[in-house]
């Protein structure tokens, strides 16, 4: 009888594995890496074989799909024998041999040069190139671009053109789906200053010219570009993408050879530069960047030129304004004499602890020998003067000739790659273990029940001790590259010992389930730390060959005058939020500084001069401020920024001006969606507006969904269909556990009656979305807890799901290996008699409102219809995306001002469909409580398995008790439960026909 059940156990696990298998992705072949992986002096021989062990088990992962990366296929070439190629091939621009359906590229002149390729690119879309290759090899591609703008708007200009690279219908690895090719911008100095003496952050403007660089992965993880092996014969190279792109040519070479300093030494002219002048420039002076989101940063260092004294100087450059590979740097100087030189610079990289940061070093546009292809900035918690030197700290040396120079630096972390590798083939075991143990224990952890791992399931600790295997190497490379333990070294190791213990006693493997499943986390944010690479730099030194280098650190005498000099002007007021001036209209932002600038600049620039109202804008550093000055009687016109349930707040307790008393509100109101208004009643009135607005809709993975052959959902009935493919397929669909404004609203209920003063929870329709709610997580078995949507989503385990617009902003910043793999797609919702389906949704918003007391209400209200408007509200998230970066995009919930802003056109039709839905819940007396004991009934359902009818039963017992108190509170019940006066909630059952005039169909 045992063994019977011994069989049938390992026949469920086999058949659900053998399904997960063949229905899930797999990785496309070995590691090839069995070697450089592996590359330590000791145990060379014993770690290639284990590496090799473990990429084995690799091999048939079922979590993505994807190519193996450029090292490993390197790696692989290098062992075949592939050697680089001989000859160089120019294919013009305009020669394509094909292109996609929408014909969105054709030839002409631009920008001087003629047959070049003008791609509209306005979607995913691509061309095709023919090239006949001699002698087969491997080669460097080089593309000859222009960040082409056919509708001449500054909003194209900011963002990388991506395009995805296949040769002969194959990505030939991982990394030529997302190839860079970047922009060029300058601040615009010197740097403005402002009415308290401190510097405004200098605006970027675009630098429009040919550009002819190599193709490189999207966040420069190695320091040499891509390689292409190409056999001998005609080959066909695909561009995809979905950015606007002159192309003037693409250019085909062996790969560039790099000698090493002491070979590059020996060739250079032996004249010294006599005079010894020293030639002194800037660090933030930059000449060009290739990323608007590198910015100047402000330091106190007694050394840091030009001196704080008090207040903000952008003074330096970097630090985690320049930790992306690839954002590159260059400044421009001038040889006062043809001669040898050194260089060196004032240097602080102690962002990371214990980590180095690395920058590929560029003179005059190339890399003069290979020891700067990586050059070492050690971590050292101080400002340090850095000579360009090798490793025993003898000085480089280079000659430059009597005029201008240019010096280059780009931000790398190659030497960490093979860790990088690693870890993710690490974390695909983890994952694969962890399956296994689901289908094993049907994902409980029965400590009283025996288990023969060793006996009945030996791949299970062969795994474990494959990722062990892998753990060790992964340290090994870790302490190589970085050059002494860090953070990351500790996590690995730590990691290691969890599995010795696990293995120490395999039969109890099943028991540390989920302690299985958090490592996984654990060795997969590992490459969130290990691709940053920060450096802040303030001077550059070029200095004779010969000569002593200048002072470039502080000394303790120094250090402790700076200190003292900037404790007492601490105490110098320069600005009190409290300061209110009677002679402006005062502003207060609760955002960071830069937003704040930003808002103040375009006041001064635009607003004051048409209208003569001097404007204010005070950074809010804390909203809880709020209600402390409202105490003393201190209070703004104006104050920006405040979550969407803080105007209601103040409006209760008579603090606010009710909006609608303005006589054109009307007309403002209707320039946002009726459902995003109805936080802001109260009473009759309306007492606040949205100025941001964030937005729900559904993620998916292209290539996972293709390949399990499922479409993507249009109701939750088809949502409910796809699961069990995807859920035997080893994956899941993410709905966040908090989302139930989104199930009661699309089941045609609400939260409060009409009237306001009572719960609407307790109707057959509000049970109906509280059921289907639950119903997920109990009946569907979504995960309960996904601690990182966004890195179960990047990595492949939940390839779709419901998120905001942060995880929208994260793919496109920081997952540039998925660009053209990923979509969005509006909300499942639920199919009505009419055929259309309602996708009642929220998001979130931040809002503006003003203060009753205000003396300039006229003024205040002018101002606040400016600060929304469409024209505004594009100027300044165009100008904050250029100073920042996509990651400052700016979620207006001005609809208009948002089709202006830099989306793509499939995207931002996608989010127009579900902002038709958007709604809001009201918020009247006591409604603060509906979150609180929704989410408690939740767990009760879901996680106590109480029933969904009597936990809801509850909750509704639970609000309608607390909206009570604060209606009697308010005056609008009497103490004995009279109702006195109802709120009359507004209304919103139709979706927003608004936004229909800015589809593009």
């Amino acid at each position: 009888m045992q063994r019977t059940r011994t069989k049938n156990k390992r026949a469920v696990v086999a058949v659900v594995l053998a399904v997960s298998v063949l229905l899930g992705p797999t990785f496309v072949g070995p590691s090839p890496l069995q070697s450089a992986f592996a590359d330590t002096a000791a145990t060379k021989t014993q770690n290639a074989a284990t590496s090799a062990k473990a990429a084995d088990l690799t091999t048939s992962s079922m979590f993505g799909k994807f190519e193996p990366y450029f090292a490993q296929t390197l790696a692989d070439w290098t062992t075949k024998g592939y050697a680089p190629g001989t000859g160089s091939y120019k294919i013009n621009g305009a020669d394509i041999s094909n292109q996609s359906e929408f014909k969105q590229a054709q030839s002409g002149s631009y920008q001087g040069r003629d047959n070049v390729l003008l791609w509209k690119s306005e979607r995913d879309n691509w061309v095709e190139y023919r090239v006949r290759v001699d002698k087969a090899g491997l080669y460097q591609m080089n593309l000859q671009y222009y960040p082409y703008d056919p509708n001449n708007t500054s909003s194209l200009n900011r963002r990388p053109v991506q395009l995805a690279v296949t040769v002969d219908g194959q990505f030939p690895y991982r990394e030529a789906r997302a190839i860079v090719f970047r922009r060029l911008f300058k601040d615009e100095l010197p740097a403005k200053v402002d009415f308290k003496n401190d510097d405004i952050r200098p605006r970027s403007v675009s630098i429009n010219q040919w550009l002819d660089e190599p193709f490189r992965d999207s966040i420069n993880s190695y320091s040499e570009p891509l390689k292409f092996y190409l056999s001998a014969g005609e080959h066909t190279i695909r561009l995809a993408g979905s950015e606007p792109i002159a192309i003037g040519s693409i250019g085909i070479t062996p790969p560039q050879q790099f000698v090493d300093y002491k070979q590059y030494a020996a060739q250079l002219p032996a004249t010294q530069a006599s005079s010894g002048n020293i030639v002194n420039f800037q660090a933030e002076e930059m000449g060009t960047k290739n990323d608007v989101a590198i910015q100047m940063v402000v330091n106190k260092d007694p050394l840091s030129v030009p001196l704080s004294q008090g207040n903000e100087r952008f003074n330096t450059v970097g630090g985690t304004r320049w930790q992306t590979g690839g954002q590159t740097v260059s400044w421009t100087f001038e040889a006062p004499e043809s001669g040898r030189y050194k260089i060196a610079m004032r240097a602080l990289q102690n962002t990371l602890t214990n980590m180095a940061a690395y920058r590929t070093i560029m003179i005059d546009g190339k890399i003069p020998f290979r020891e700067l292809l990586e050059y070492k900035f050690p971590y050292v918690n101080k400002w340090k003067g850095i000579t360009l030197s090798d490793e025993a700290g003898n000085p480089f040396e280079f000659y430059f000739e009597k005029g201008k120079h240019t010096i280059t630096m780009i931000a790398t972390s190659s030497p960490f790659q093979t860790v990088i590798i690693q870890s993710e083939e690490t974390t695909n075991l983890l994952r694969e273990v962890t399956a296994e143990l689901k289908a094993l224990t049907g994902a409980v952890v029965d400590v009283n029940r025996t288990w023969k791992i060793e006996e009945e399931f030996p791949e299970l600790p062969e795994k474990l001790r494959a990722v062990r295997e892998r753990l060790v190497i992964m340290a090994d490379e870790q302490l190589k590259a970085n050059g002494k333990p860090d953070n990351v070294y500790q996590t690995i190791q730590s990691v290691q010992r969890d599995l010795d213990s696990y293995l120490r006693y395999p039969n109890e493997i099943p028991y540390h389930m989920d302690s299985i499943a958090s490592l996984q986390e654990k060795i997969g944010g590992l490459r969130e730390t290990l691709i940053k690479s920060p450096l802040q730099l303030d001077q550059f030194y070029i200095v004779p060959a010969g000569t002593d280098m200048p002072k470039m650190e502080a000394n303790f005498f120094e250090k402790s005058k700076a200190t003292i000099v900037n404790f007492f002007l601490s105490f110098i007021k320069k600005e009190d939020i409290t300061d209110i001036d009677p002679d402006a209209l005062n502003v207060w932002v609760a955002r960071g500084r830069d937003f704040v600038n930003l808002l103040q600049e375009l006041s001064d620039e635009l607003y004051t001069p048409q209208t003569g109202v001097r404007v204010k804008v005070n950074l809010l550093a804390d909203e809880n401020l709020l209600i402390y000055a409202n105490a003393a009687g201190i209070t703004p016109d104006l104050v920006l920024g405040q979550p969407q349930d803080k105007s209601i707040d103040f409006a209760m307790r008579g603090a606010l001006q009710d909006l609608s008393e303005f006589p054109d509100f009307e007309k403002v109101k209707s320039e946002f969606a009726p459902g995003a208004l109805m936080p802001f009643f109260y009473n009759k009135g309306y007492y606040a507006l949205p100025e941001t607005q964030q937005f729900k809709v559904m993620f998916y993975r292209k290539d996972i969904m293709e390949q399990l052959g499922l479409k993507i959902p249009d109701t939750w009935d088809e949502v409910y269909e796809m699961l069990p493919t995807l859920q035997q397929s080893g994956y899941n669909f993410y709905v966040p556990t908090g989302d139930f404004i989104t199930f009661i609203y699309q089941n045609s209920a609400d939260f409060f009656t009409k009237d306001g003063m009572q719960t609407a929870l307790s109707t057959p329709e509000a049970f109906k979305g509280f059921k289907q709610w639950t119903d997920l997580f109990n009946i569907y078995d979504l995960e309960k807890s996904v601690p990182n949507f966004y890195q179960h989503f990047r990595k492949g385990y939940m390839p779709i799901g419901v998120a905001d617009y942060t995880t929208y902003i994260q793919l496109a910043v920081a997952a540039p290996e998925l660009t053209g793999w990923w979509g969005i797609a509006p909300l499942p919702g639920i199919k009505q008699p009419d055929g259309t389906v309602a996708r009642w949704s929220s998001g979130g918003q931040t809002t503006a409102f003003m203060y009753k007391n205000s003396q300039k209400k006229d003024a205040a209200w002018k101002y606040m219809k400016w600060l929304l408007s469409a024209d505004t509200q594009e100027r300044y998230g165009m100008d904050l995306e250029s100073f920042n970066g996509i990651t400052f995009r700016w979620a207006t919930a001005n609809v208009e001002a948002f089709t202006r802003l830099p989306w793509s056109r499939e995207d931002r039709n996608v989010i127009l469909e579900q902002w038709r839905w958007y709604k809001e819940m009201a918020n009247p007396p006591g409604a603060y409580f509906v979150a609180r004991e929704l989410n408690n009934a939740w767990n009760r359902t879901v996680v106590d398995g109480m029933n969904y009818r009597e936990s809801l039963e509850e909750a509704v017992v639970n609000i309608d008790r607390e909206m009570i108190r604060k209606e009697q509170e308010f005056g609008f019940v009497s103490p004995d439960g009279t109702v006195l006066h109802t709120l009359d909630l507004p209304q919103v059952t139709k979706p927003w026909e608004g936004v229909d005039r800015f589809v593009n169909k």
